[in-house]
């Protein structure tokens, strides 16, 4: 039997995907979680055949928790689903592991093909992100800023351009509040910015918040 695994904190959504994979898998068992640690929770008590997590959720992040699932289950297709444009996200989530990116936009349609499609052991990709990986092999291509941070960096940043204070920060990720800030020096410094504000223009320009 199929058990798909869905994290997402809008019940509506969740809903919504439950119901069409029971219109393709009428069979398979739907466990249903809100946030990140309810999520890491079931995958170690029960074992799941596909999870499909939204990437923002209260709390920690489904980019953050994909790297525990890879560490816990490292054979566990996980496919990562945002509201965000593929071209920032999905290059990201699959270097950290994920089986696919699916655009909130288009999950209805994309959604049964991204599962077949790790149901035969393959990463799903969209034709936009397969033209972004063969652009990423170019040899003349570069990076933008926020491509050269690390995936704990990025989260710091999306939270920083966000407004949240050091503090806050550092309480959503279980950090303490010196590593959270050692964190934001090096992406002002990878990124020559000064101010928080820099880091929100650009993170607004880029669609990245």
């Amino acid at each position: 039997m199929l058990k798909i695994l869905i994290a997402d904190d809008h019940a509506v959504v969740r809903k919504g995907l439950r119901q069409i994979l029971l219109e393709e898998y009428p069979s398979a068992q739907i466990g249903e979680v809100a946030d990140a640690e309810s999520l890491l929770s079931e995958i170690m008590k029960d074992d799941w055949n596909i999870v499909i997590t939204d990437m923002n959720m209260p709390g920690r992040s489904g980019l953050d928790a994909l790297t525990q699932i890879k560490q816990m289950a490292p054979q566990l297709p996980v496919l990562i689903m945002s509201m965000y444009p593929e071209d920032q996200y999905a290059l990201r989530v699959l270097k950290a592991g994920a089986s696919g990116y699916l655009g909130k936009d288009n999950i209805h349609d994309d959604i049964i093909k991204a599962i077949q499609s790790v149901q035969l052991g393959k990463k799903f990709i969209t034709p936009a992100v397969a033209e972004k990986l063969a652009n990423a092999l170019g040899e003349d291509n570069r990076l933008q800023p926020h491509e050269t941070l690390s995936d704990r960096e990025f989260e710091v940043l999306k939270l920083l351009a966000s407004g949240k204070a050091v503090s806050d920060i550092a309480s959503q990720l279980s950090l303490s509040a010196t590593t959270v800030s050692t964190y934001r020096s090096r992406i002002m410094e990878k990124m020559n910015m000064r101010t928080n504000a820099e880091l929100t223009r650009y993170a607004l320009e880029k669609k990245l918040i």
